[in-house]
């Protein structure tokens, strides 16, 4: 029971972080956010990007709520993508840059960095059985 709990927090926090992720790279897409890591292919380049990036982790929800062995690695590059968006946009901010100053758009780096350490937390917990984990 007790691995079926950690399971359940470990993929409430993945989806969090994903959620979160999510709604950034909306946010990044009205900060033209290509410009700012100089992606190849600008717009384009961006959501060949967002296309592999939200899709793998798609996936690894997937073998999250499906309890795969692969789960925590799963959740461990979900966690680690939020942290270091987080982390990313900060030294941005620190470096004077002005984007991503609007209130929804910090706390949506707060939330990819609480729950991104939160789900790295969990996963690390987590021992991957086959009994499910939304029990």
């Amino acid at each position: 029971m007790v691995g079926s709990y950690r399971g359940c927090v470990m993929e409430r926090w993945y989806l969090t972080t994903l959620l979160a992720l999510i709604l950034h790279q909306i946010d990044a897409a009205f900060w033209q956010e290509w410009d700012m890591f100089h992606v190849p292919g600008g717009i384009q380049g961006f959501l060949v990007f967002n296309l592999l990036a939200v899709g793998f982790l798609l996936h690894g929800y997937r073998q999250v709520l499906l309890v795969r062995p692969s789960a925590r690695i799963y959740a461990a590059v979900c966690g680690g993508t939020g942290v270091a968006t987080a982390a990313i946009h900060a030294g941005f901010a620190a470096a004077g840059r002005d984007e991503f100053h609007l209130p929804l758009s910090v706390l949506v780096l707060l939330v990819c960095l609480v729950a991104g350490t939160s789900v790295l937390v969990h996963s690390r917990q987590h021992r991957s059985s086959r009994s499910p984990i939304n029990t």
